[in-house]
């Protein structure tokens, strides 16, 4: 297991104004809506999710990173576990043509309104009950899903990465290192369950079995 940072270079490009966030509308109101994973979380207003989540190739660069990191190519087979619309599935497949994606998200609207060319490689699941086989891909990584789930399901989710990869895998989740980037957190977040430190994160990978990559989002 080793700590691989391929969010940084998005999630830094992002200026956050935390106190606008939890002062727009009602929190209770905002996390209420973004947590139906809709219409408001992906396309709806920023105070309830993304602001509007179009492809504009963002996830480029953290493909590329995948890529070189983990040596992919073509017909190795891919799982992306909370895949959203799709969007760095589509871009692992034009940095590798022949690379096999694969994404599950329980998102219906996500799905729906996915990337076309990659939208019949995706498939309503969640992360806790994995409909695959042991061993079935050569590389799993779920971004920014896993600190979404309640204690109950994170540790299902994480036993269930290690289970159907047979070779590498990664996550990233979101964290906090001290009591500022605890509060930030508290207030941008809409979805988030798990409020871990690193030490409590790596705490769940060994309690889980998980010895795959990792890396953290934080809100400085």
């Amino acid at each position: 297991m080793a700590y691989v940072d391929f969010l940084s270079v998005i999630h830094k490009s992002t200026k956050r104004d935390y106190l606008a966030r939890v002062n727009a509308i009602p929190k209770a109101e905002a996390a209420t809506k973004a947590k139906r994973f809709a219409y408001d979380y992906w396309d709806g207003s920023r105070d309830t999710g993304y602001g509007g989540y179009g492809y504009d190739g963002r996830w480029r660069k953290v493909a590329d990173q995948m890529v070189a990191h983990y040596g992919l190519e073509a017909g190795m087979k891919v799982l992306d576990v909370g895949c959203g619309k799709g969007f760095l599935l589509y871009d692992l497949t034009e940095a590798v043509p022949g690379l096999e994606v694969t994404g599950i998200d329980i998102s219906e609207y996500a799905i729906e309104h996915a990337k076309p060319e990659v939208k019949d490689r995706l498939q309503i699941a969640h992360a806790k009950e994995l409909p695959f086989a042991d061993d079935s891909f050569d590389f799993v990584f779920s971004i920014n899903t896993l600190h979404n789930l309640y204690n109950y399901e994170l540790d299902p989710a994480l036993r269930e990465m290690e289970r159907v990869s047979k070779r590498h895998k990664y996550l990233c989740v979101e964290s906090y290192r001290n009591e500022e980037e605890k509060v930030n957190l508290l207030y941008w977040q809409l979805t988030c369950e798990q409020f871990c430190t690193p030490e409590e994160w790596a705490w769940w990978f060994e309690r889980t079995g998980y010895t795959g990559d990792h890396s953290f989002i934080y809100f400085e």
